[in-house]
């Protein structure tokens, strides 16, 4: 056999400096390696359990329970012309996506050491792919919601037809927060013990028990850098028509959330060409 060497390509590879471009066009091409990592954790998630996709429910289910009765029974917080139950669980559904994909990102680099270490693909795949797979979660809870609302005679508006912008805005969150977080464990594997603590304060600083109109105006400005507070009053305008859309908070908040995600596409970036020595 003869090769033409006149024909040949030569690609000369450097290292890169300073801020490594995205290279988003990787993605694209990299695609069905995107789905096969999505279905592996889909599968290994289940696998061998007894109750399967059960535990997906119980965590929002018993929540509600409980933020029924401490806050909406005993400390009596309004939750307007919405059934608390109904209220609080429209923002369950999109925080526990939020957790569980901020989570499964975080740990997504350093748990797929022998694949990060022997070939090339685009690092980035692997954040999004905890990202993508948590959306089951995200779906099944939404079809709890369901059944509550019959119980309660309640019914969803037409503020229901933004619920799909408010999904991919809590995708996009969690994406944001997670290539931070997973870039940050390759180095830190502080993060595993510290998700817990961090979750559990950042729930508290989220509109998810409570309305926000009950945080003080003059906190208001600060509070609404959360970028959780758009995905979860988004969910709760979207599915349960309350009152009228947020319109700054969700602005706020959803500016903040492009600034983090931006930014941390980038640092993630930069950073991927250690992850092999490093993990």
């Amino acid at each position: 056999m003869r090769i033409d060497t006149n024909n040949l390509k030569r690609i000369l590879i450097k290292p890169q400096s300073g801020w490594v471009p995205l290279n988003l066009h990787e993605l694209w091409a990299y695609r069905e390696l995107l789905w096969i990592f999505v279905w592996r954790d889909i599968q290994a998630r289940y696998k061998q359990t007894a109750a399967g996709i059960t535990w997906v429910v119980v965590q929002p289910v018993v929540t509600m329970v409980v933020f029924s009765l401490f806050f909406g029974r005993w400390l009596g917080i309004s939750s307007g012309d919405v059934p608390y139950p109904i209220f609080t669980f429209c923002a369950l559904v999109a925080w526990t996506y939020f957790v569980h994909a901020m989570t499964v990102a975080s740990t997504s680099v350093v748990g797929q050491q022998s694949v990060v270490s022997r070939i090339y693909f685009p690092r980035l795949l692997m954040p999004i792919s905890a990202v993508v797979g948590g959306l089951i979660d995200l779906f099944t809870s939404l079809l709890v919601l369901v059944p509550l609302m019959l119980f309660y005679g309640f019914r969803p508006g037409p503020e229901i037809m933004y619920l799909p912008i408010f999904i991919l805005l809590a995708v996009m969150t969690a994406l944001a927060v997670g290539v931070w977080l997973a870039a940050i464990n390759v180095y830190f594997r502080d993060i595993n013990h510290a998700m817990p603590f961090i979750t559990q304060l950042w729930m508290f600083g989220t509109p998810v028990a409570y309305p926000i109109s009950v945080v003080p105006e003059q906190y208001r400005a600060i509070y609404e850098l959360n970028p959780m507070v758009a995905v979860v009053e988004g969910f709760r305008w979207s599915l349960a028509g309350q009152g009228d859309l947020p319109l700054r908070a969700i602005t706020v908040s959803m500016v903040a959330m492009f600034v983090v995600l931006v930014a941390g596409l980038y640092w993630f970036r930069r950073q991927e060409i250690r992850f092999a020595d490093v993990v």
